[in-house]
């Protein structure tokens, strides 16, 4: 089910009415969130609602036997037991024919029978999102971070709430269970909030991803061998704008329809392109990806505690393994390694000045523009193997920069559906915030009118049909 669709809008008309039907009742109101959400995701295939059911029950059990236990050995294996069988669980899903391909290749070339079976695996639509979460769950109630959830009914909905559930953000417990105890209650200010959350989502995958997606992107990287310099550099910074607003389009929806609920996510982007260093990047890039990853990965490993050469290696793997998180390819392997080795020079360079935050922050302004851009294109670099198919796809790319032909993608429309994608940065974070102050003001039935007008604009304006959002693959 997609958001920008009739079929979500209906069903989100339903499950806003039995919310607010609900508001005295709390315990009722979970039970019917809860079975709106496995609606909501049984859309795609019902089969895998029961996956979601047992990783609910499996790691609510293992959090209430970590949180119970006086023993330290057993609740230190519980722990080993829940991670193992959540990752296997994954690695099963996303990575078997990955193993598979990789494994008959090396028995071919030695001359052995490959000793893995052929499987067809479908992979179940947010397993990473929603196994990251119930890992996150389980660790902090062995850390003694919070405590388990109240009942299972509660910690099933964290984990099935259906506005983050396929495509994140990845809501720590530590945020949602609370509100799932004492459930808020929108107000005329949440929900023009809310509004200008969804608007901008809206626009941001409708018009901007879509039309880029069709009109250069999709076309280029398909075929990269039929193009010349012209369209590879558009498809490079075409799909930069396109990455961004559909995946914080997502973002941005699933912040405002859960705002509309009564629930507050955190932000998860705060204008990437504008950072003028990496790290400083990924501290405002898909923000409870990269927090979970230094929470739960780089700080356990030892994080920046070690020497130099230690916390290198920190750096690498987590990103090594966050690019194995994206997809099940060699290419999300280069582009994870390629984040950690930036990050390892980058560290290194400004190691003297304090800190990467510290020496971008003491830049002139003239300094920091160029750092920005400099920033902009490494990152861009790393795109072209997280979007390329193949290794050899990257190569043909790549290649293409140096070869001179025509465009053959250009539209005169491209330079302003460009901008406006990347203009859109200035509506991430808190500065949403200040735009929907604004509409807030408004009487309702102007609310109202410009509402449908924006709508029917957006639809107007974007391609026919609605791709799913890039991020369902991961």
């Amino acid at each position: 089910m997609l958001f920008p669709t009739v079929v979500f809008a209906i069903f989100f008309a339903v499950v806003y009415a039995g919310r607010w039907a609900l508001r005295g009742h709390p315990r009722a109101l979970k039970w019917f969130l809860l079975a709106a959400s496995y609606v909501f995701y049984g859309w795609w295939d019902a089969r895998f609602v029961l996956l979601l059911v047992a990783s609910s029950v499996v790691n609510h059990a293992a959090a209430l036997w970590v949180a119970k236990s006086a023993d330290p050995k057993l609740r230190r294996w519980v722990l080993i037991g829940a991670v193992a069988l959540n990752l296997g669980t994954l690695g099963f899903f996303k990575y078997y024919g990955f193993l598979f391909v990789n494994v008959a290749r090396l028995s071919a070339a030695l001359g052995l029978p490959c000793p893995l079976p052929a499987l067809e695996i479908i992979l179940p639509v947010g397993i990473s999102f929603f196994t990251f979460q119930a890992l996150s769950y389980v660790m902090d109630v062995y850390r003694g971070v919070i405590l388990p959830a109240e009942g299972l009914v509660d910690f099933a909905l964290y984990l099935a709430f259906f506005p983050q559930l396929v495509a994140g953000p990845i809501v720590r417990a530590s945020v949602l269970l609370p509100q799932l105890s004492q459930p808020g209650v929108p107000t005329r200010e949440t929900a023009a909030v809310a509004m200008v959350w969804i608007f901008s989502g809206l626009f941001k995958k409708v018009v901007v991803a879509n039309w880029l997606g069709v009109q250069v992107v999709d076309p280029v990287y398909d075929n990269p061998e039929l193009f010349g310099r012209w369209d590879a550099c558009l498809a490079l910074y075409g799909y930069a704008v396109q990455l961004y607003c559909d995946f914080s389009a997502y973002s941005d929806i699933a912040i405002g329809v859960a705002r509309l609920l009564g629930f507050e996510f955190p932000v998860n982007f705060n204008a990437p392109y504008w950072a003028a260093s990496v790290q400083e990047f990924w501290r405002r890039w898909h923000v409870s990806l990269s927090t979970w990853l230094r929470d739960y990965l780089y700080v356990p490993m030892g994080g920046s505690r070690g020497t130099e050469r230690r916390t290198a290696w920190n750096l690498i793997a987590t990103f090594v393994l966050g690019g194995l998180w994206h997809g099940a390819g060699w290419n999300f392997v280069v582009w994870g390694l390629l984040h950690g080795v930036y990050l390892t020079v980058e560290r290194r360079i400004y190691r003297a000045r304090g800190g990467a935050v510290k020496a971008t922050a003491a830049m002139p302004l003239w300094m920091r523009a160029l750092a920005r851009l400099v920033t902009f294109h490494l990152v861009v670099f790393t795109y072209v193997f997280f979007r390329a198919r193949t290794f050899a796809d990257a190569g043909w790319l790549l290649g293409a920069l140096g070869r001179a032909a025509p465009s053959q993608c250009w539209h005169p429309m491209l330079p302003w559906v460009w901008l406006a994608g990347f203009g859109l940065q200035a509506l991430d974070g808190v500065r949403v915030e200040r735009v929907a102050s604004l509409w807030a003001r408004w009487h309702p039935v102007v609310q109202g009118i410009v509402a449908a007008v924006v709508i029917t604009v957006i639809f107007a304006l974007g391609p026919q049909g609605v791709a799913p959002f890039i991020y369902f693959q991961f």
